[in-house]
């Protein structure tokens, strides 16, 4: 079965083909300025094929669609003879609210109720829809299934995402907290079983996924129990240009003060905070890093607030599971930056963690940094989203 993963934004569009008899990437590609004025990077990954880099016109996501299809046929840059080699199209969708606890084949209702969860994501979900409609218009009967970012994290008990306003807030207006990253936790904690050689239902694990996004999870036997994001990803971590946690009192301050409107103090909020509002330098940890090396002290302070509650959420999620077996780092940050990685690990001498700074010093490849008599266990492991996406949409197709 081969199974194209599209992950759809609002002028872009990625995507990777995958044989799931060897769960091996085919092409991948990437589909940007569509609506502008367009351009297509394919890259194949079997047979010798040259890579396609060129400007094209895509006006709308089904003309990305319909590129994509015939680079993927096409006799100079294809990986496969013809569109009936695709069995199926597995779509990453940003929210599901509580309506999808899991992956789930798309017809017209699942279709209504994803754009009935548009107001809590209202710039990823239509762009998701976007991607799904344009794939039904240019594949016609070819099947499609939707992949949720929130549905891992619907496990969590109401003492984990339930706000403290009051209580018709969530009956009427589902005002909770629904996290995401859901697909890239649920692949590194079902993989750090793999690589402890143990059931997952056995286990305790802290997944950090740190990006320019970053988001923590208490993984439980397998179950999410709380995760750091909440009714939007703002909340949780010091990110790349979010702020994170923040007393709400704040906002009301600063709009009083400058004259804001909401929509710019999410703005700023969203965009302008973070690391990058900390430092005044970058939002990317390969620059604050540097900076920091140069004697700046706003991006060393940017830095130690990161590490900082990266390791005091971990720490919570200790506590809310009772114990931990292992702790995973993965994602962007986590996966490539050994510095980061050792100053949080730092944190956790109370757990009786130490970092083998050999391992730790390898990136791309799933390995434990902690050393072999750490009584917690510490992996990185590159994470794969549209492997889980391509799993969920073989076995539900299939």
């Amino acid at each position: 079965m081969k199974i194209l993963v599209i992950n759809a934004g609002s002028s872009s569009l990625k995507y990777q083909l995958i044989d799931m008899t060897t769960e091996s990437v085919l092409a991948k590609g990437l589909c940007e300025r569509i609506g502008i004025d367009g351009h297509l990077k394919h890259s194949p990954l079997v047979g010798g094929k040259p890579v396609f880099d060129e400007d094209l016109p895509l006006p709308t996501h089904s003309e990305a669609i319909a590129a994509v299809i015939e680079k993927l046929t096409s006799a100079e840059y294809g990986v496969v003879a013809s569109m009936k080699e695709i069995d199926a199209v597995g779509h990453r969708v940003v929210h599901g609210g509580e309506k999808f606890a899991s992956s789930v084949l798309v017809n017209d209702d699942v279709m209504a109720a994803i754009e009935e969860c548009i107001p809590f994501a209202p710039l990823h979900n239509p762009a998701n829809i976007t991607g799904i409609n344009a794939c039904r218009k240019v594949m016609g009967d070819v099947p499609m299934v939707a992949v949720f970012d929130t549905s891992f994290h619907q496990t969590m008990p109401g003492k984990a995402f339930m706000y403290a306003v009051p209580y018709e807030y969530y009956q009427n207006d589902g005002i909770r907290r629904y996290g995401f990253h859901g697909t890239s936790h649920r692949y590194v904690s079902s993989r750090c079983a793999e690589l402890m050689g143990k059931p997952i239902e056995e286990l305790k694990i802290v997944s950090c996924h740190m990006g320019n996004g970053s988001s923590i999870a208490a993984i439980d036997g397998g179950k999410c129990v709380d995760t750091s994001m909440g009714f939007t990803p703002l909340v949780g971590l010091p990110m790349g240009t979010r702020c994170g946690d923040l007393d709400a009192g704040v906002i009301q301050f600063l709009m009083n003060k400058y004259g804001y409107s909401i929509d710019e103090m999410l703005n700023i909020l969203n965009k302008k905070s973070g690391v990058l509002g900390v430092s005044g330098v970058s939002s990317d940890f390969r620059d604050l890093d540097n900076a920091a090396a140069e004697g700046n002290e706003r991006a060393q302070l940017a830095l130690d607030m990161f590490h900082y509650w990266v390791a005091k959420v971990t720490g919570s999620y200790v506590a809310a599971m009772n114990g931990v077996d292992a702790i995973v780092f993965t994602a962007g940050v986590g996966e490539n930056s050994k510095s980061s990685r050792a100053a949080i690990s730092e944190y956790f001498g109370y757990l009786g963690v130490t970092i083998d700074p050999v391992a730790n010093s390898k990136r791309g490849e799933d390995i434990m940094i902690s050393t072999p008599d750490s009584k917690v266990k510490v992996f990185v492991i590159p994470t794969n989203e549209e492997l889980v996406i391509a799993r969920d949409t073989r076995d539900i197709v299939g």
